[in-house]
Parts: C-alpha cells; structure tokens; sequence
C-alpha cells in the first residue's frame, strides 16, 4: 500500500496541469500536442518500469532478510544463581551411554580456560593424566544451555584440579560446580547477564537486541575484554571478569592512592565479597574503597578493590596480551544488566535498580573452604583499631573451624552462602559455634560495617 501511494504522486501533478491548461484553451499546435503526449506516455511508462523494478527487488530483500532472520536460532534464557558475586547456570551434558546428565556451571569470561572436575571427567569417560600439581583431560564435545549445543571443539584441553578421591566432584573449594565456561567459549556467542533478576541469556551473533550505555572495548585473541577506564584522570585498561567476586588494581596504584587520600575507606584482611578462595595471603590482603571510578560509559563510586602484586598483575598482563592495571567484577555491576557483544567489540551496561549492597557488613572472620566441605578460619579482621571477634583461650584463633552460625551447620555450603549467614545489619549478633583445641565451643560476634562509604560518596547522597 506505501509503494503504490508514493508512486501514484509524481504522476497526480501532471494531470492537474493538463487540466488548468484546457480550460484556459490549448493554443498549441495538433502536431506539438501529439509529440507532448508521446514524451508523457514514454515518461510515465519508464516511471512504472523503475517502480515495478523496486518493488520486486525490495520484495526480494524483504523476502530474504525474513529468511535470515527465520534461519537464526533465538536466544536462549535460564535462571542464574548469583552466588558469592559468581554467575552459576544449570547445564546439560551428554554422556557416552546417550543420556544427559545436569550440572552446575560457573560463567567465568576471565578465565580462557576450561575447567572441569574428576567427578565429571569420569563420566565422560576422559582420558585424564596428572603431574604432581594438576590434571588435564581432553574437553567434552559439547554442552547444552536450554537446548541449545555449544560445542567445545575450539578448546585444546581441560584443566582439572588434583584432588582426593574424596574431593572428586569439586571444581573450586567454596563452589557448587564441576565445569566453567570460560572465554574461549563465550567469545563467539552474544551474551547478557541480567544481575538484578538472576538470568543469564545466550546466543548466536546478533540475536541479543541489547540496551542501555555501550562502551568500544578490546577483546583479546583468548576472549578477555579490556575497558578503556580512568581514575582521577589517568586512563588505564581495566578487564571486566564476572567471574571474579572482588574487584583488583595493581599494588603500586593502590599504594598511590591510599597515600593520597587516606580518608578513602580500607582495611587489612579479606572478608565479605573480598574473601576470594582463602589462600593464606588473603587475611594480609589490603582492601579499600575508590571514591570514583569511569569505566567505559559508567562513572562508578564506593568500589572495593584489592591491591594486585606485581608478579599476578604481570600474569594478568601476559594472558591478556595488552597493558592492564587490574579488573573490575561482578561486584562493581551487580545493578546492571551486562551485555557482551563479542562480535562488535562492545559492552553494554543497562541499570536495572538502584541499591547498594552491604557485602561488608559481615562479621569479621577470613575463612578458607576446605576439600571436605569445611571453613577454616585464616585469620580474625580488625575494626576500628581492635579485633572484631573475641580471641584466645576463649575466642577464636587461626586454625579454628567455623562449624555453624546461628546453629545452621556450614559445611558443605557455598562461600556465598557461608557469607550471607555472616552478613546482616550492624550492630546484630551472630552466635559462631567453633571447632579448636579438640573442643566444640559458641562465641557471640557483632556484624560490623567494614569498608564503610567515602566522604564524597556520603555527601553526594546528602545533596540528594
């Protein structure tokens, strides 16, 4: 209907002047009227040839463009359980006997590589060699999100953590997971992680109409994303990791910046979101948080971050292939909606609520997940000069084990788990039962407000 409206308009004004020039009377000669009609009748026949010509080509490109659309397959969507700051899905992986067997997967696009427990090699019936300190398998084929294969051809192998028969079926101490999908796999898919509704999409180039802020981002030969990024006007390369709970910057930046503003909120020891894996460096760790942070399109405020040793930042450095300074996690982007468009080089970043997320208002204990599903506890935090749970012969001492809070037993949970029975508001007391000393004993600890705002941050919030 469009086309044959538009083209019945460069014809209409002719026939108006035709009309006005008759009923003044036509003083022209026959012959010079015949040769004007001719001219007219030749025009408007080349003009309904054009016309037709255009209407059958973008019928044609209409026709195959609903094709293309029609052949590509839709993304697909599953619930994400955020846990710990870390994306974890539900997948299907087919067996050699022909069945498929669900697992838990852990979305890691800064990680290039594949990971997966002996628990799960076995079923798989991998071939499996280990040296003293790691195992490798070749990669399963494939696995599938809602039905849709993704197909693990691109990987080399798969690394898997040497663990007692006992610790087959763990990935990562503190995680409810035996496989990760890391970057290598990510790279070539559209991918969305919606952290305010706990849903993760995925699918073929294109098919994901993302919204919000975009920023141009480099992406590394192995699928890690760097964003352009500044701090107090000096830019910097900082990755995006969704698969990190705890956001770092390297120790020589850190320093520079905790000596320049020492009001900026910090502390020593990892507990909260910062408490990663418990390596025993994690209860020396420095933790504090930047006044103001652009990433990409975002101006960010209260980011925690911990300060990254040279010899990691120079491992960092070396996998990425380009200059870096640290990364930014989940943590930073839990009111977002993310978007990774791999094949365009672009991020995007669509806000989806306005909250703030009290990861350390906790009670003040670094703990280390152990093989056997226990945590250890590595080391007690200071608050305000003084230790935040009660030591000695009848606290808590490094060593120790968190056997229970509030009489609900913790082995066995996740450290997203674990934390969130730590957490709370400050001021309320949690009931820790503790294994030590070949006793079983209760001590009474305070949640406290570790890594409190930045003067800045509060006085934006008074002018609101």
């Amino acid at each position: 209907m469009p086309l044959r409206s538009a083209a019945a308009r460069p014809v209409k004004p002719v026939i108006i002047t035709r009309q006005v020039i008759a009923g003044f009377g036509d003083a022209r000669a026959p012959s010079q009227q015949a040769g004007e009609r001719s001219r007219g009748y030749n025009f408007n026949m080349r003009f309904w040839v054009v016309v037709c010509s255009l209407f059958v080509l973008c019928g044609g490109l209409v026709a195959k463009d609903k094709t293309a659309k029609a052949s590509a397959p839709d993304p697909v969507t599953v619930p994400a359980t955020i846990d710990h700051n870390r994306v974890v899905i539900d997948v299907d992986i087919p067996l050699p006997d022909g069945s498929v067997r669900r697992i838990h997967a852990w979305v890691d696009n800064g990680d290039p590589d594949l990971n997966l427990s002996r628990h799960l090699a076995t079923l798989l019936g991998l071939n499996v060699s280990c040296d003293d300190k790691e195992c490798s398998s070749p990669p399963p084929r494939e696995i599938r999100i809602d039905g849709m294969t993704i197909p693990l051809a691109d990987v080399k192998k798969a690394e898997i953590p040497l663990k007692p028969v006992s610790a087959a079926s763990v990935l990562a101490n503190g995680m409810n997971v035996e496989i990760n999908i890391p970057s290598t796999v990510l790279r070539h898919y559209d991918v969305l992680i919606d952290f305010p509704e706990h849903k993760f999409t995925i699918g073929q180039p294109g098919s994901i109409h993302f919204l919000g802020v975009s920023s141009k981002v480099q992406v590394t030969e192995n699928g890690l994303i760097e964003v352009p990024s500044q701090i107090e006007n000096k830019k910097y390369n900082l990755a995006l990791d969704i698969g990190s709970n705890i956001s770092f910057i390297s120790q020589e930046i850190f320093d520079q910046l905790a000596d320049k503003h020492p009001d900026w909120p910090h502390m020593t020891g990892a507990v909260g979101s910062a408490n990663m894996w418990g390596a025993d460096e994690e209860a020396r760790w420095k933790v504090m948080r930047l006044d103001r942070l652009q990433y990409g399109p975002l101006f960010l405020t209260n980011v925690a971050v911990v300060a990254l040793p040279k010899t990691i930042l120079d491992f960092f450095e070396k996998r990425a292939g380009v200059a870096t300074i640290g990364l930014l996690s989940s943590e930073a982007v839990l009111n977002y909606r993310v978007g990774l468009d791999y094949a365009h080089s672009t991020v995007y970043f669509d806000l989806g609520r306005f909250s703030s997320f009290p990861d350390f208002d906790v009670v003040g204990l670094v703990l280390r997940p152990e093989d056997d599903g226990r945590y250890t506890i590595l080391e007690v935090a200071d608050f305000e000069g003084k230790r935040s749970v009660a030591q000695g012969p009848d606290g808590v001492q490094a060593g120790d084990v968190l056997a229970a809070v509030g009489g609900i037993p913790v082995r066995g949970s996740t450290m997203g788990q674990v934390w969130s029975m730590l957490g709370g508001t400050p001021g309320q007391e949690r009931k820790l039962t503790i294994e030590g000393g070949g006793k079983q004993f209760t001590v009474s600890a305070q949640v406290q407000h570790f890594l409190g705002e930045t003067r800045n941050d509060e006085d934006r919030k008074k002018k609101r």
